[in-house]
């Protein structure tokens, strides 16, 4: 009997996801002590036994549990389960009236999350005047920008003359009196002021979230930026007291999802190596390896450093003019030129390098992805095994990625934000940037270590979609070139939400594929994997199972089990 699985999915198109052959297809798989016991009819046919749990899959394809390289969790959290949800506002006197309307939390802030410039229209003083007496702050979707009204400006104590933040924009009227926009670095002076999220509202958003992304066959991902900056990125609510609630989940068995931390000691502006410095040798490096936590469940795998902002704010750091200011941009690292920026950023990269940890570097223009390349090459001898990487990146041509494939640098991306604000993007960049961004398939020749992932809650967590627009590559208004030669292949996009991103995790060797003897993180569909031709219908393929570790953490009532006892 010992030797038995505990579950066997049969009738099934199971894609192992392996490596070496990723096209591989068997018919079932058996789950034995949380690890994959065996694959095809035959393995499993020996492994069931008298208590073997059996599942008909009915065809559904069996896929290794996804793997969200770059998904804000606890911020994804709060926005689905702890703010205001201001998405569905189809204007800016609709998201008014919603914040008008919403009760103010405990410690007396309305927050809210999701206004969206690409929808709505430019954002300006729109909340200025909502509210008078109770502070509201609103974040954007792409976690760069909010907005606050006059209270919650006056508790931060800005004024006209406030100055300007390296790295943000605090955007001024004609008199150059704050409108309450705020931008990248500038955020922090709003942020700083907010209460702490209470453990009481954090919890249960948490446990919510992890139940949602376990619906959606997620059992990974990298939450990009948790840490005592936390106020200079998304809503703030990714502090150390978060870190120690994931702590304190693991602990009590309640953290199903794997999750991979990066640290954030300097916010989306004014990274500098005394910040870096300080927090490396303060307490959270290994703050879930002294409780005892097992660091394929939790780990703290680096810290993440912004380079530059994004293009949209004018922040991101090109070799050429962009957008209506035709500015290149700059690095948002401190110092007072480009040469001491690049300098400085030298000088972070060492020093995490130096700690035995991976750099998840923030650069959407081409000089800072460039700048980013040439600062973990000179940061020391070993950066191939430390595995840095470039986020979301740009690239003027394919010489960068043949350097990082050639040097071990990863190259994490986000196709959805391409699909959803590739309209906004491709008039910020024009045509022929816009064209060239995320350069996957040219990733792929060159060997390149890549990943898809979703950035959520920038844009939905949902990985389906998040593969169709890399298959497709068009946007909200315009289908994908058929020509495009930088469209990859369903398979391949698959390859690169489950075995690529355990590569970056350090974790190819238990992780990622479902040969035997890898954990059983794995989710069963409703139907086949769809063909290249049809893959828009991918979406609609219901995630029937999620397992892991061999635990069942989601089920759709469509689909039973039962045991093979007789």
């Amino acid at each position: 009997m010992e030797n038995f699985a505990d579950l066997v999915i049969v009738n099934a198109e199971v894609r192992p996801m392996d490596p070496s052959d990723p096209g591989r297809i068997a018919g079932a798989i058996a789950v034995k002590d949380g690890v994959v016991a065996g694959l095809g009819g035959e393995h499993a046919g020996l492994l069931t036994g008298p208590d073997t749990q059996v599942i008909d899959a009915r065809g559904g394809a069996v896929i290794p549990g996804i793997n969200d390289a770059h998904l804000h969790f606890v911020s994804a959290a709060m926005a689905a389960f702890g703010y205001i949800s201001l998405e569905a506002a189809g204007d800016w006197g609709a998201v008014v009236a919603l914040l008008e309307a919403a009760p103010a939390g405990p410690d007396g802030w309305v927050r809210a999350h999701g206004w969206d410039e690409v929808a709505l229209g430019p954002a300006r003083d729109q909340l200025l005047d909502c509210r008078p007496g109770t502070p509201v702050v609103a974040f954007d979707q792409t976690g760069h920008q909010l907005l606050a009204n006059r209270e919650a400006l006056r508790r931060a104590g800005i004024t006209e003359s406030t100055p300007g933040v390296h790295g943000g924009v605090v955007v001024r009227d004609a008199d150059g009196r704050p409108t309450g926009l705020f931008q990248d670095g500038a955020m922090e002076l709003v942020s700083r002021v907010l209460p702490p999220v209470p453990e009481e509202t954090l919890r249960p958003a948490l446990l919510q979230m992890q139940q949602l992304l376990h619906s959606l066959g997620i059992t990974s991902l990298t939450d990009p930026g948790l840490g005592p900056a936390s106020a200079g990125l998304m809503d703030g609510a990714g502090s150390p007291a978060a870190l120690d609630l994931l702590g304190d989940l693991a602990v009590e068995d309640q953290l199903t999802l794997r999750i991979n931390a990066l640290m954030l000691f300097a916010g989306t502006g004014g990274a500098n190596t005394a910040a870096i410095r300080q927090g490396l040798a303060g307490s959270l490096p290994a703050c879930f390896t002294s409780r005892g936590i097992d660091p394929r469940q939790l780990r703290v795998a680096g810290v993440k450093v912004f380079a530059d902002g994004i293009p949209r704010s004018g922040t991101a750091w090109m070799s050429e003019p962009y957008g209506a200011a035709c500015t290149h941009g700059s690095l948002v690292i401190q110092g007072a030129d480009d040469d001491e920026r690049v300098a400085e950023l030298h000088g972070i990269l060492r020093l995490i390098d130096q700690a035995g940890l991976q750099a998840g570097i923030h650069a959407t223009g081409d000089a800072a992805t460039a700048a980013a390349v040439e600062a973990i090459l000179a940061a020391g001898n070993d950066v191939g095994d430390r595995r840095h990487y470039i986020i979301h990146g740009a690239f003027s041509d394919s010489t960068m990625l043949s350097t990082m494939a050639e040097n071990g640098i990863g190259y994490s991306t986000n196709p959805l934000i391409r699909w959803e604000a590739g309209d906004i993007m491709r008039s910020v960049l024009g045509e022929e940037r816009f064209t060239r961004h995320q350069p996957l398939h040219s990733a792929l020749e060159a060997g390149v270590a890549f990943n898809l992932a979703s950035d959520a809650p920038v844009t939905s967590p949902d990985w389906r979609r998040t593969i169709v627009a890399a298959v497709r590559r068009g946007t909200a208004s315009t289908p994908g070139d058929p020509a495009d030669p930088e469209r990859i292949s369903g398979i391949q996009a698959l390859a690169a939400m489950t075995s690529s991103p355990a590569w970056q995790d350090h974790a190819e060797h238990f992780k990622g594929s479902l040969l035997p003897g890898m954990v059983a993180d794995l989710c069963l569909l409703s139907d086949p994997w769809p063909a290249d031709g049809d893959i828009e219908s991918l979406p609609g393929n219901r995630i029937a199972l999620t397992l892991a570790g061999g635990r069942i953490v989601h089920q759709s009532l469509q689909y039973s089990s039962s045991s093979n006892r007789s």
